[in-house]
């Protein structure tokens, strides 16, 4: 979190936040928190799976985690068909008519991640929802992801992070109301 140095996203928004969620696979412990959450999430709220799907790239590795602790199989949605080979645009096996669940590791305006579930049931897969590691929360990705008819479920969102961060002392009070109002118009800041 930088609020006075921006960060440069692939969209070309300037942000006081970058999200990376491939940290997450770095430290064991919240790894398996992450995973654990994710598996209950999972268990409880979509217990008719039969597929975990990652996104990729960034959520192929959450999903595999998840896929292991469910006992479920794997597949991944690639962001465009493989250029060479069988030229797949989904890896992995699976069968018309399965239930997946996506897993995603971020949600901005959710673009990507429902490219992933229109190419998912483009294949005859029935996507029960997507879970994601953080949200930006941002009304456009709520619009989009309802448009298309696709719960979303999150383990985390900005303002809780925002609301941690002032409350440890990560961002100075006066840092907060710009982050906060970059969230408002993040396309413009």
């Amino acid at each position: 979190m930088s609020p006075a140095n921006l960060f440069t996203w692939a969209s070309g928004w300037r942000s006081p936040i970058y999200c990376d969620n491939r940290r997450v696979l770095s430290h064991p412990a919240v790894r398996a928190q992450v995973r654990d959450a994710f598996a209950e999430l999972v268990r409880t709220k979509y217990p008719d799976a039969e597929v975990i799907a990652g996104v990729a790239t960034g959520a192929i590795a959450h999903g595999v985690l998840v896929a292991e602790a469910l006992g479920l199989p794997f597949i991944y949605v690639r962001s465009a068909p493989k250029g060479h080979g069988l030229e797949n645009l989904i890896e992995g096996e699976y069968t018309a008519g399965q239930r997946v669940v996506v897993i995603e590791d971020l949600i901005s305006t959710g673009g990507s991640s429902l490219a992933a579930v229109k190419a998912l049931r483009d294949a005859g897969l029935g996507v029960l929802g997507m879970a994601a590691i953080f949200t930006y929360a941002f009304d456009t990705a709520a619009r989009n992801f309802a448009d298309a008819g696709v719960a979303l479920d999150t383990l985390s969102d900005y303002p809780t992070l925002i609301a941690l961060a002032e409350k440890q002392g990560y961002v100075k009070p006066e840092e907060v109301e710009t982050l906060r109002k970059w969230r408002t118009d993040p396309a413009n800041f």
